[in-house]
């Protein structure tokens, strides 16, 4: 889910982004180096930078509360998954082939009878193959050998690989307003950096957050600060509207092999 933190981020990279519009290793926007980063500056090592001819960009989130927007009601949206694993079914034996990854779950159905191994981090198509090889030794013979399963005496075998689905639900909508503050040891330089953040927020409908989801960001407005008890700070704050969803997520497990009917006793795989 997003909070503040993560629209802070978003805009810090934004806005790194667009003074080093060819990436840090090359010269800002400003030809002189530009800071970026949340929160206030340290006022000592601000000096310092400004002393140095440098710009300093922090973003904080104002103080008001924000509001609530939430207008749609929670419908949760099933992202589908492919597994890493692959696995094959042979007269008397299974396979355990691709590259296992954590949340799959194999499983094979052997005569009627379900069993089933959830992929651990860290697993080998061998350690699959052992684990299920276990799990089907409670019930009837079966030798695990590299990652392949030998099943003396299985009359039908039916193998399968699935993984969770991943779920997700807008949990609530809201709105706070973002301050981008540039503070820099010219009026020159101060214009040039903030009519070019200004000029690319202002033009972006969305800003992209961590968790995949999009904040809708919306100009509010500008001040500049020419303050007199310092002859090189000059500040310019550019205010901006975010509102972003809580988003809530979830893991779906999926059906191996349906129900089936052992000795009167319905069990699902």
């Amino acid at each position: 889910m997003a909070d503040t933190s993560d629209i802070e981020e978003a805009l810090v990279a934004t806005v790194s982004g667009i003074l080093y519009p060819s990436g840090s290793a090359q010269g800002s926007i400003a030809g002189t180096l530009c800071r970026v980063y949340r929160g206030w500056p340290n006022t000592a090592t601000l000096n310092s930078d400004l002393s140095a001819g440098n710009v300093n960009v922090t973003v904080v989130s104002d103080n008001e509360h924000g509001r609530t927007t939430t207008r749609y009601l929670p419908e949760w949206y099933l992202s589908a998954a492919t597994p890493g694993a692959t696995v094959t079914a042979g007269a008397c034996s299974v396979n355990i082939g691709g590259s296992p990854a954590a949340g799959d779950v194999i499983g094979v159905l052997i005569d009627n009878v379900a069993y089933a191994y959830r992929v651990q981090a860290g697993d080998s198509t061998a350690l699959v193959a052992a684990s299920l090889a276990l799990s089907i030794q409670a019930k009837r013979i079966a030798t695990a050998s590299g990652s392949a399963i030998a099943i003396p005496g299985a009359g039908n075998i039916l193998a399968r690989v699935v993984c969770d689905a991943k779920a997700r639900f807008e949990s609530r909508r809201q709105e706070k307003d973002f301050r981008i503050v540039a503070w820099c040891p010219a009026p020159a330089i101060r214009d040039a950096i903030a009519s070019a953040i200004d000029l690319r927020l202002s033009s972006a409908s969305f800003l992209a957050l961590a968790d995949g989801s999009d904040g809708r960001i919306a100009y509010k407005g500008t001040a500049s600060h020419d303050q007199s008890q310092n002859a090189l700070l000059y500040r310019r704050d550019l205010v901006y509207t975010i509102e972003y969803p809580t988003i809530a997520t979830d893991a779906l497990p999926a059906m191996l092999f349906g129900v089936s009917d052992v000795n009167s006793n319905i069990i699902y795989g």
